[in-house]
């Protein structure tokens, strides 16, 4: 991959990441914790978003080691969920909305592609792709049981408050959760099948 294909892949990936912490931001506020935007993240200026590990330093060693999926991630919006109006459910109801609008975004950019009102020599064809893929790719990995992804706060919620704590607790050490996750290759086993499944489903066709 080019220099110039590196740069815009990061562009979209930025573009997701900071649309996917914005949600979080925005349902935690109507639900009643304004933390975010008392912290000033409920914007779309990259700037408050970004994570030197997750933004920039995890999809370049991605590039780096040829993995057949990059993703990456923005800083985290803060969020007390003890000021929300239900706790426990409304801190799956947060931690959806990440991964929801990435979906959603998937699922909107697709229509030009899966309804041929795009030619595939267009110039835009594979930027938007591409930014397909990549929302597709952020839903689920966020998705997955690994604190502090937004997957394990959901599957926290199903527990009473003692195993929620003791999973939520698990967060200080996502950095090396990550980590082992990508050096076991779980990438394969989890997220291919899945990217797989929904890419065939928004675009009509698997790029992977």
């Amino acid at each position: 991959m080019d220099i110039g294909s590196i740069i815009i892949t990061l562009l979209i990936l930025l573009f997701s990441v900071v649309i996917h912490e914005l949600s979080h931001g925005v349902v935690a506020d109507r639900l009643g914790d304004h933390t975010a935007r008392l912290a000033g993240r409920l914007t779309l200026n990259p700037i408050p978003h970004l994570d030197l590990f997750g933004s920039i330093l995890l999809p370049l060693f991605l590039f780096m080691v040829n993995s057949p999926i990059i993703f990456g991630a923005a800083k985290p919006v803060p969020v007390n969920f003890f000021n929300l109006r239900n706790p426990k459910k409304d801190m799956a109801l947060v931690s959806l909305a990440g991964p929801g609008a990435n979906f959603f975004l998937a699922m909107a950019l697709a229509i030009p592609i899966r309804f041929g009102l795009i030619e595939k020599t267009a110039a835009g064809y594979d930027i938007l792709l591409q930014a397909v893929i990549l929302n597709i790719v952020l839903g689920v990995f966020n998705l997955l049981h690994i604190p502090p992804l937004d997957g394990s706060k959901v599957f926290a919620s199903f527990f009473s408050d003692e195993m929620m704590y003791r999973i939520l607790a698990w967060e200080r050490f996502g950095f090396i959760l990550i980590i082992l996750f990508l050096y076991l290759g779980l990438i394969n086993l989890v997220l291919l099948p899945a990217v797989i499944a929904l890419s065939r489903l928004f675009l009509g066709f698997s790029v992977i």
